[in-house]
């Protein structure tokens, strides 16, 4: 479509906003746009309507159809509660979980949530404030509902807000149920089809006894009591970066019995604007700066932080320098799992039965790892969604030890399907004391990981690319590599190639071809070298971005060695990022 033919097809879509059935701030804001000589803004918030991604629906706050507001928002919960009466026809009582994180607008949408599925016949458990998103999940599973909705942005910038959709497994919404409610949000067709006016007797709020029951069972994960006891005085500072998290973590940490918490006074404040930062994502140093300051006051032995709704997880601690330094996602989810299944085989508790999962983009030293330990792993898809269905494909057959992946997400539990800031932050500290119970520091610990089982190190380039036409650029671009691999990268030849939209695995030095097998397909490049350098490309599923994650390997073969071979895997990553052009 040609851009006067695209605008002039935008401005009657707009136009439709400007009717009664609009409220007036609404209308206000779109007559606005039209004015507006630049139709940028037009464009960028009418040119689509807003999809189910890999974390559900999520954009920027404001009028319009690719935007989030009470209308896109209402048209996703009609769209959601028609298809849930006829998924469950057979029910008498279909019932949803309704929360929400701290970002502004939250509460009212989820509000408006709750009101729609509630005139549509549906009861409705609404958290009577805030929750992190794990909590949402757990309610889900617990009080035996057929779906939910969470009102988050996650991680993301002020701006931004979310709706994640869940399913009866208390799991994020995969096939066929995501496209399913996406066919019948598509068919509410008009504001006029939405039931906004909710019926209060189908909504009863729901808070401490929930968070009662989820702490408990939090607190069932703890594999160390003994170590805690002795190391109750482990210092660590946390920091809920103005969100939900502020409530029930320091609440877990006290569970596990750790008795020397140190807050981050000015982040405890709970705040859609995130004052102190400038995006509150916890794997970004700037947000992680304040607690660091505070565990320099303190001299911390471990510094731990959740997203504003609480799913994902960031840890800090000393490097062998002796300066405070983030782990990145991919160590994160290596020591988590490293721990578990350690501590499992300790304890005896191993009986063959049991599984890991990681996403595809994580890191393969976790594979190594669970291949010493004689323990299953199976790699998804990124996003939550792929390691809970690969949960629930395993329910009753075997048991889950643990999953993560390298976006700061971590789940050592099967009674939530969706990643958990509040059991992985007590795990953590957990792991911290167990490691100075052996005479370890976090970073000594690490370093024994990589000498035992191998040596790697990531790192991850997002390209922002905003709008109508970042969205071209990002196809383009995913194309282009598509089209025209790279024979070597930094000087090793590429010898295998997995294209998970074709659902293909070229082995180039075999000269043979065979199917990846995989739930369904998904638009990820993977390319792999001769000296173990492996590189992921895939568009995101919840921003405008495409993301690259590159991976080396090597042999770390001492403790004194680890820093030289940081650096020199710093520059090979970089040689990487320029070969690909995207430094």
């Amino acid at each position: 479509m040609k851009d006067d033919e695209l605008l002039k097809a935008i401005t009657v879509k707009a136009k439709a906003w400007l009717s009664e059935d609009y409220d007036a701030a609404t209308r206000a804001e779109v007559q606005r746009m039209l004015d507006n000589e630049d139709k940028t803004e037009l464009i960028d918030s009418f040119y689509k309507d807003l999809e189910f991604g890999t974390g559900g629906l999520r954009g920027v706050m404001g009028a319009g159809s690719n935007r989030m507001n009470i209308y896109t928002v209402g048209a996703a919960t009609q769209g959601l509660a028609n298809y849930l009466k006829v998924a469950f026809a057979e029910l008498k009582q279909i019932k949803v979980v309704v929360g929400h994180d701290v970002r502004n607008n939250s509460r009212h949408f989820a509000e408006i949530v709750a009101d729609i599925f509630s005139a549509n016949g549906i009861k409705v458990y609404l958290f009577d404030d805030c929750r992190p998103t794990p909590e949402v999940s757990f309610a889900i599973r617990e009080l035996g509902c057929q779906s939910g909705v969470n009102i988050t942005a996650s991680h993301n910038p002020k701006e931004f807000n979310g709706y994640k959709a869940y399913w009866n497994d208390g799991a994020q919404m995969v096939s066929p149920h995501d496209t399913n409610t996406i066919d019948y949000v598509n068919k509410v067709k008009g504001v006029k089809e939405i039931k906004f006016q909710g019926k209060p007797e189908l909504i009863e709020f729901i808070g401490a006894e929930i968070d009662n029951k989820f702490l408990a069972k939090i607190k069932t994960l703890s594999l160390s009591p003994d170590v805690i006891k002795r190391q109750h005085d482990l210092k660590i500072v946390y920091t809920p970066i103005h969100g939900t998290g502020k409530h029930l973590i320091p609440r877990s940490l006290e569970n596990f019995g750790f008795t020397n918490i140190y807050h981050v006074a000015a982040q405890d404040v709970q705040s859609g604007n995130f004052p102190t930062v400038e995006s509150p994502n916890p794997e970004v140093p700037s947000a992680m700066a304040l607690a660091i300051e505070r565990a320099k006051e303190v001299n911390a032995d471990i510094v731990l932080a959740s997203d504003p709704d609480a799913d994902r997880i960031g840890v800090v601690f000393k490097n062998t320098k002796g300066e405070y330094a983030l782990a990145n996602g991919n160590q994160i989810v290596m020591i988590f799992l490293n721990y578990l299944m350690t501590r499992n085989t300790e304890l005896g508790k191993l009986t063959g039965n049991e599984y890991i999962v990681k996403t595809i983009v994580t890191t393969d030293t976790i594979k190594a790892i669970a291949e010493a330990q004689k323990i299953k792993m199976f790699d998804c898809y990124t996003g939550f969604k792929w390691i809970a269905n690969v949960m629930l494909e395993n329910e009753g057959k075997a048991r889950y030890l643990g999953g993560g992946e390298e976006s700061y997400g971590f789940l050592a539990e099967d009674f939530v399907r969706d990643k958990d800031s509040v059991s992985a932050i007590s795990l953590m500290a957990e792991i911290a004391a167990w490691a100075k119970d052996r005479g370890l520091d976090m970073n000594k610990m690490l370093i024994d990981i990589y000498m035992k089982y191998g040596y790697s190190k990531e790192k991850g380039i997002s390209l922002v690319r905003k709008g109508k036409t970042g969205a071209e650029e990002i196809v383009a671009i995913m194309k282009k590599f598509r089209e025209n691999p790279p024979a070597t990268i930094a000087g090793s030849k590429v010898v295998l190639i997995k294209d998970y939209n074709s659902l293909e695995e070229k082995d180039l030095k075999a000269g043979t071809v065979k199917k990846l097998v995989m739930p369904t397909t998904s638009n990820v490049l993977q390319y792999y070298t001769a000296d173990g350098t492996k590189v992921s490309i895939r568009p995101s599923g919840t921003e405008p971005k495409i993301k690259f994650y590159l991976e080396v390997h090597d042999k770390l073969k001492s403790a004194a060695d680890y820093d030289a071979l940081n650096e020199a895997s710093d520059a090979k990553l970089d040689a990487i990022a320029k070969d690909l052009g995207i430094e």
